[in-house]
């Protein structure tokens, strides 16, 4: 075994000893009294609930995909064996660990959210910075624990697998796999309880957004939970597998500019996560805050750790490649990574927090009615594509011309190399969502409610910032994947003067906005059943809107699981079936095409969504917070609608579209050597 691999389980096994450390501090904490324990309790079952319900489906799909990777891939029909010289069904047995990586990754970032989420609300009547902390060391559990799962998984399978790419992709194609399913399912899930519970108690009602007597109440916070904390998790697992797998597979086949011992530039992308895990370790101990803080204040709490944790990986890059005598080009690359990473954040932020002019714009908008707004987001969310496009082109075009395509896919190792503490500053907003829940629930002082919309607040601008920082890195490494797969199937040049190109093309910048529309109409009809469920208990149930009876939970819960189930198989299905139908029709270069139009759409349509969604969302908290009528104004009534359409933009379509681009271009990798003559 190298000593880079040594060294990259080594980072692997401490980072998930920290994550393991921090649960116990986080587990430690005060759980409330019984009211809280209560409310923390039925969220708590009903998340675990769909998550069993969702693998259990997930299974099956992975057990046939498994099997027919073992099929076509491994062996071919005379009992050949393919790519993997140790007679195993070596790229089935990846993508199962990696369909297994990524699923784990998800369900511990859940299972220490759902806890963390009562002790944030009590931690919250102390104090503001006591409650951050919680929530935040939290979000580093689920940060820590997916690059170590990621790291451990990824390294074990080189080291098995002799450091066959080819066989290695198949790690990523499950956790590519999964992602999506948990990403979809997720998003659809706590979406349709949201709209359900915005339109029904805020709009029609009139009753606060997380009150007792709202049916869709539980289900909101549950969905809190398995779409933006167990599907993120996911998701960025594979993002973080995806970049280095790129890397690793333009390196064994010599697609650099940069010199050196081959094997070096193949493990080197694991020694740069490496170092990352230990960076973003010492960044979590820099997150703090005092009382009273705004949202700048709260902003850079969280800027002090990422920003040190850039430098740490900086640092310790330019030492390794210097004892380790590598190219000084290499470190040219990652900071072209993080510096892109951060600059698409930072646009992010601008688009999206309440802070800067173009979200309080979007809240003036309001006083004209929900057309106007509406209007005002689609705007904001197209000119947001501007400043992360101009990012991502200087970036893929600096770090090509300093180690070729290599670079390209380094740099997106280098932006996400800090994961463990960028993803905590993304998976604790959900759980200080659901903090002000329990707070508004538990009919606790209204003083822990306004610091726990604090922690909300600026959750839902990291969370932008995040979805913006994982849509860059997914172009680049899908990028990356596109340009392995070319060099497996031998196209050095793909003409679009060439009628199959131009076709696959065309089929690929459809795919995104299929996806999306596939995405936003299963919210809209989980969301209808909704609605219905929470009128009909409204109009049924005597004294609920008085407070004497008590709402049915369990059913609002149900409607939401079932929804989530039925619709998340299709978009999946023709996210890995579609590559496959169009390279077995057409031919690979037709499939390269289709990367190339699914990339080019997908990104723009991605951030799009995503700044649109935030910027909607925070105008309405800009709103809430006193400014232009305040809540229960219709100007507030308009703002709702603005949300109500951006909640399945932000966190059902616009996330998941940055794993339909890497899902098809690992597929595209994997599945490539059959459509070859």
């Amino acid at each position: 075994m190298e000593q880079i691999q040594i060294v990259a389980l080594v980072a692997s096994i401490v980072s998930l000893a920290f994550a393991a450390y921090l649960t116990s501090n986080v587990l430690g904490k005060d759980g409330g009294n019984d009211q809280i324990r209560f409310i923390g309790k039925a969220i708590q079952e009903g998340a675990m609930a769909f998550l069993s319900r969702e693998y259990r489906l997930l299974a099956i799909f992975v057990v046939v995909m498994a099997v027919i990777l073992a099929a076509f891939i491994d062996f071919d029909v005379t009992g050949r064996v393919g790519s993997d010289s140790t007679s195993l069904p070596g790229t089935a047995i990846a993508y199962l660990v990696g369909a297994i990586g990524s699923g784990l990754a998800g369900f511990i970032g859940m299972s220490i959210a759902v806890r963390a989420n009562t002790r944030t609300t009590v931690q919250a009547i102390q104090g503001l910075n006591p409650a951050l902390r919680v929530a935040f060391n939290s979000g580093a559990v689920m940060g820590l624990s997916v690059v170590g799962l990621a790291l451990l998984g990824v390294t074990l399978m080189f080291v098995v697998f002799n450091n066959d790419a080819t066989i290695v992709a198949g790690f990523g194609f499950g956790a590519s796999s999964i992602a999506l399913f948990a990403r979809v399912g997720g998003g659809i899930y706590t979406k349709a309880a949201d709209v359900g519970a915005d339109l029904v108690g805020k709009v029609e009602q009139g009753i606060p957004e997380d009150d007792p007597r709202n049916p869709a109440t539980v289900a909101d916070n549950v969905g809190d939970n398995v779409g933006d904390v167990a599907g993120m998790g996911a998701d960025l697992f594979e993002s973080y597998v995806g970049s280095i797998i790129a890397t690793v597979a333009l390196a064994a086949v010599g697609a650099t500019a940069i010199g050196g011992e081959q094997l070096d530039l193949v493990l080197f992308p694991l020694l740069v996560a490496s170092i990352g895990i230990f960076s973003s370790i010492i960044g979590t101990f820099l997150v703090r805050t005092g009382e009273g803080a705004d949202m700048g204040r709260l902003l850079w709490s969280l800027r002090t750790g990422i920003f040190a944790a850039g430098a740490l990986v900086l640092i310790g890059t330019g030492v390794l490649i210097t004892v380790l005598d590598l190219s000084f080009d290499l470190f040219w690359v990652v900071l072209i990574g993080l510096v892109a990473g951060q600059l698409i954040g930072t646009a992010s932020e601008y688009y999206t927090s309440y802070e800067y002019s173009p979200t309080k714009k979007l809240a003036e908008q309001s006083e004209t009615g929900p057309a106007t707004i509406m209007i005002g987001g689609l705007g904001l969310g197209m000119v947001s594509t501007v400043a992360p496009g101009i990012v991502v082109i200087v970036a893929m075009w600096l770090s090509y011309e300093v180690a070729d395509l290599y670079g390209v896919a380094l740099a997106a190792v280098g932006m996400l190399s800090t994961l463990g503490i960028t993803l905590a500053t993304d998976a604790y907003g959900p759980v200080a969502d659901n903090a002000g829940g329990i707070a508004e629930q538990a009919g606790l002082d209204p003083e822990v409610r306004e610091r726990t919309d604090a922690l909300d607040s600026l959750g839902n601008t990291t969370a932008a910032t995040g979805k913006g920082f994982a849509i860059g890195s997914a172009v680049l490494t899908a990028l990356a994947l596109m340009a392995a797969y070319a060099q497996v199937v031998g196209i050095t040049v793909f003409n679009i003067m060439d009628v199959k190109v131009m076709m696959g093309l065309i089929i690929g910048a459809i795919m995104p906005f299929l996806f999306a529309a596939l995405t936003m109409q299963a919210v809209g009809r989980a969301a209808y059943a909704m609605v219905q469920e929470v009128r009909r208990q409204f109009r049924e149930i005597k004294g609920l809107l008085e407070g004497t009876s008590d709402a049915d939970y369990a059913r609002a819960v149900d409607i939401s699981t079932k929804g989530a189930m039925k619709e998340m198989v299709i978009p999946g299905l023709i996210a890995v079936a579609v590559p496959i139908i169009v390279g077995a029709i057409l031919g690979p270069e037709a499939l390269g095409g289709l990367l190339i139009g699914s990339i080019a759409t997908g990104f723009l349509f991605a951030i799009m969504m995503a700044n649109a969604g935030g910027a909607w969302d925070n105008a309405k908290k800009y709103i809430e917070a006193g400014h232009f009528g305040g809540k229960g104004s219709d100007e507030h009534s308009a703002a709702v609608v603005g949300d109500t359409v951006g909640d399945p933009f932000k966190d059902t379509s616009g996330p998941a579209l940055n794993i339909l681009l890497k899902l098809m271009s690992i597929v595209a990798l994997v599945f490539g050597p059959l459509f070859i003559g």
